[in-house]
């Protein structure tokens, strides 16, 4: 199981704030976790995805081309891939690691 933080960022809109394009994209994201396919995770600055890699690139795609269904010419996407496959951990499994050594 891989996670992957993604942020797309359409380029040329009318207004500074990008909500209605991050909105979009949770939709995607809420469709694909209802059908068990991956897990995600909103964040102030990205979204993070976990799941099997060919989903993950599958769901990447998706996101990627919502902007261009709105109308615009261009967009940028910004991926960060974590596969590590000798152990099985979830986001917060990761998270969880790090807290209880700053508790040491």
């Amino acid at each position: 199981m891989a996670i992957v933080d993604v942020t797309i960022i359409p380029i040329g809109t009318n207004s500074p704030s990008v909500s209605s394009y991050v909105v979009n994209i949770q939709k995607v994201l809420k469709k694909y976790e209802t059908e068990g396919r991956i897990r995600y995770q909103l964040t102030p600055m990205s979204t993070i995805i976990e799941g099997e890699l060919p989903v993950l690139f599958e769901v990447i795609q998706a996101m990627h081309e919502l902007p261009f269904e709105a109308g615009l010419a261009r967009v940028a996407t910004n991926i960060r891939i974590d596969d590590r496959r000798d152990v099985h951990r979830k986001m917060e499994d990761k998270v969880k690691r790090v807290e209880s050594q700053l508790d040491e």
